[in-house]
């Protein structure tokens, strides 16, 4: 195993863990400022994939405009979801386990919906133009689409980074994550607080779901492969950690990368080890800094 051949699966593991990242900072933001677990967050992927393979194909826009309009189409409809039914459960007794049966039902019009639009078959969508070649590094061949990933994903890091922690839509998300009723008495509308970070967050997924578009089959179903993978990330970085879900896909998408090559015949569950051995050793998360919740 020489120097080339390990960073070129650094870079495939960090392409793979900048599409985790963007699907579970979505979840791992509604979680933390709503206290809410979008089981359906995987759903509004998958929706973001077709939406871009419906506007690059069938209206032949360039696949940026496409990718655009995923993230603002699942923005929307997750935006409705919120508003029109999760609204409702909120402070109800036994409230968790309205949201696990809400949400899972979201997963399973999304899904029969995506059907009755698109049918069953898989479909692709091209690469960018301009991106769907390669080049060297280190002897070794790239794909600039990946290389271009993982840039988009630290842009996203850096800009969330700053709408957290430098603008005041920022501090009033974390400060409802803390005491919402406090917050309201301050007169700000935590309802629309609340379905603009909903909003924002399945814009997240349905982005993450165009980008990943062009390197994997777009089909019914998706979203359910795509939320374990989110959910082991969240458990590794911290439910509710914006960060730890940046280092836990990280983890993930390292660790995967090289399970394919050194042991391929475990690979498949060695994402799962990863999270039994968080939730034994450290179960709040291995870059949470606050004690598990209680339920």
């Amino acid at each position: 195993m020489d120097l080339s051949f390990i960073l070129v699966q650094l870079l495939s593991g960090l392409t793979m863990a900048t599409l985790l990242f963007l699907v579970a900072s979505g979840l791992t933001l509604i979680f933390g400022v709503g206290n809410v677990f979008n089981f359906a967050h995987g759903s509004f992927y998958m929706l973001g994939a077709y939406l871009a393979y419906q506007a690059a194909t069938v209206w032949h826009t360039d696949f940026w405009t496409a990718t655009v309009a995923a993230a603002l189409g699942a923005g929307v409809l997750g935006m409705l979801a919120e508003s029109l039914f999760l609204r409702r459960i909120y402070g109800r007794a036994e409230e968790a386990g309205f949201q696990i049966l809400l949400t899972y039902s979201f997963i399973l019009v999304i899904d029969d919906m995506v059907k009755i639009i698109w049918g069953t078959e898989y479909k692709s969508l091209l690469r960018p133009a301009g991106l769907r070649g390669s080049v060297q590094i280190l002897g070794e061949t790239t794909p600039t689409y990946n290389l271009a990933i993982i840039g988009i994903g630290l842009a996203v890091v850096v800009v969330a980074w700053l709408v957290l922690t430098r603008t005041r839509a920022g501090k009033v998300a974390r400060a409802s994550a803390l005491d919402r009723e406090m917050l309201s008495a301050m007169g700000v509308n935590v309802p629309l607080t609340m379905t603009l970070v909903f909003g924002i967050a399945t814009a997240l997924g349905g982005f993450a779901g165009a980008l990943a578009a062009p390197l994997r089959s777009v089909t019914p179903g998706a979203g359910i492969e795509v939320i374990i993978d989110s959910l082991i990330v969240v458990v590794i970085g911290g439910m509710g950690n914006f960060w730890g879900a940046w280092l836990g896909a990280l983890i993930l998408g390292e660790v995967t990368a090289f399970a394919v090559i050194l042991v391929p015949e475990w690979a498949v569950v060695v994402s799962y080890v990863v999270m039994v051995l968080t939730l034994i050793f450290k179960p709040e998360g291995l870059f949470s800094h606050s004690p598990l919740r209680k339920v």
